[in-house]
This record gives C-alpha cells, structure tokens and sequence, in this order.
C-alpha cells in the first residue's frame, strides 16, 4: 500500500473504455478520520463504480455518457471471506471445478512479473 487511499487497483481499462472505483462515500469522511487504512471494510468496498464507454461518434465525441453504478449493498470484508470459504467447501464436498479461478490468478501473477520485469529491463516484456 503506497498511501491511505491507494488500497486496490482502480482503474480497469480495455478497448471498450474503463472501469473506474469511485469512493464518493470515503472521500467524504477521509477528512473526518486521522488514519482510514485500519479500517479493514475499506479495503474491500468499492462505494461506486465508474463505468466510462470508449465508443465515439463520427465527430469524435463519446456516444454514450459515463454511468455511476451505487454499489451501497455490497458485503463487507467478513462476509466476503465467508462467501469465498463456502464457495471453497462447496468445491470440495460437489468436486467442482476450479480451474478456470486458478488459470485467472495464475494469469495475473504473470502480468505482474510481466509488468516488474519490464521495469527492470526497461523494455517492453512479451506474454505468450
């Protein structure tokens, strides 16, 4: 964690456009509090999500306005953990496939020593 703020990734871009995290809520009250980052639903809970669509117009303009997605229900950091043990214990007891779960963190390990070996090397890294 680089500052109180920086607790995730977020910004998620593609060729569509970009998903943007918007803590409206905490931005609000990070003024209020000395330290958020002991704040352990903080780093879980989005507040709002950014959806920003890349597509333009023949004049170069966006087509479509960027939406702002509430995300006020989502589960704190304890519900989370519950749901990510069931889902685990369900896999085990129904011998579920989990596969396509591992090949996606497997996948983002690698961008990462991707990204750092780039870093490194000062050159841009290919993926297979």
């Amino acid at each position: 964690m680089m500052s109180e703020t920086a607790f995730f990734v977020k910004d998620v871009i593609g060729p569509k456009g970009a998903v943007s995290i918007v803590a409206r809520e905490a931005a609000a009250h990070a003024a209020e509090d000395l330290s958020d980052s002991a704040d352990i639903d903080r780093h879980t809970k989005t507040d709002s999500l950014k959806i920003h669509h890349a597509t333009v117009d023949a004049q170069k303009n966006f087509s479509r306005p960027d939406e702002i997605l509430d995300m006020a229900d989502e589960p704190g950091h304890q519900e989370l953990c519950d749901r990510e043990q069931a889902l685990f214990l369900d896999a085990i007891e129904n011998d579920r496939d989990l596969s396509s779960s591992m090949d996606a963190a497997v996948d983002s390990l690698r961008i990462v020593l991707a990204a750092e070996e780039s870093i490194r090397q000062e050159k841009a890294i290919t993926l297979d």
